[in-house]
């Protein structure tokens, strides 16, 4: 894609949706992305404004890279909607639920197919999803009909908190998989600090 956001203006948006957090103006779960921007960049580069993006309830940068415009997805966070982004006019699908959009990315890649679409599927997860059955057998069905879809594995190293290797000790791949590693600036969840609406008069 053309004209993506710098890593400047990526980390710039969640230290913004950060302080809202602080400020007492969001009331739901908050995810921030960060530490891997240059990555994001890199592989947006690739994905065109008509390819469809399904991914997690960490999205913000996704959502960006794909066009959705700031102040929209700021005003979407700020309706306490940040860990599920919808956005049909950039094809960016978004879930709560821990690997919620691979099966769905995938059913969206074999319908692009059955009509000899040109355009492409990227799901992402992280890397505690990525040994999961749910993504084995998506990536496998995937690679077996020659679906036109992108598995991109944002490894942290981490499930929620635990290291992902002591738990699960494997590392699921493949042709249709891209895996990149990097390091969080913020904690799984919230902001680092504990936040109590009723002290600020909410």
């Amino acid at each position: 894609m053309d004209n993506l956001m710098s890593k400047g203006e990526l980390l710039e948006f969640e230290k913004d949706v950060k302080q809202m957090y602080l400020d007492g103006k969001l009331r739901s779960p908050l995810h921030l992305s960060g530490g891997n921007e240059e990555f994001l960049v890199a592989i947006f580069k690739d994905i065109m404004p008509e390819d469809w993006i399904f991914t997690t309830y960490r999205s913000h940068y996704h959502s960006l890279l794909k066009g959705v415009p700031k102040e929209w997805l700021r005003q979407w966070v700020l309706k306490n909607k940040s860990i599920h982004v919808m956005n049909k006019e950039h094809k960016i699908v978004t879930s709560a639920i821990v690997g919620g959009t691979l099966s769905p990315a995938l059913g969206a890649a074999f319908a692009i197919k059955l009509k000899n679409g040109k355009n492409r599927v990227w799901a992402f997860c992280g890397d505690m999803t990525a040994e999961t059955g749910t993504f084995h057998e998506c990536t496998k069905f995937a690679q077996r009909h020659d679906l036109p879809i992108t598995f991109v594995v944002e490894d942290n190293g981490l499930s929620t908190d635990t290291p992902t290797q002591e738990v699960w000790g494997l590392k699921n791949g493949g042709p249709k998989v891209i895996r990149y590693k990097y390091k969080r600036i913020y904690p799984h969840y919230g902001v680092g600090v504990f936040v109590d609406f009723k002290d600020i008069g909410i």
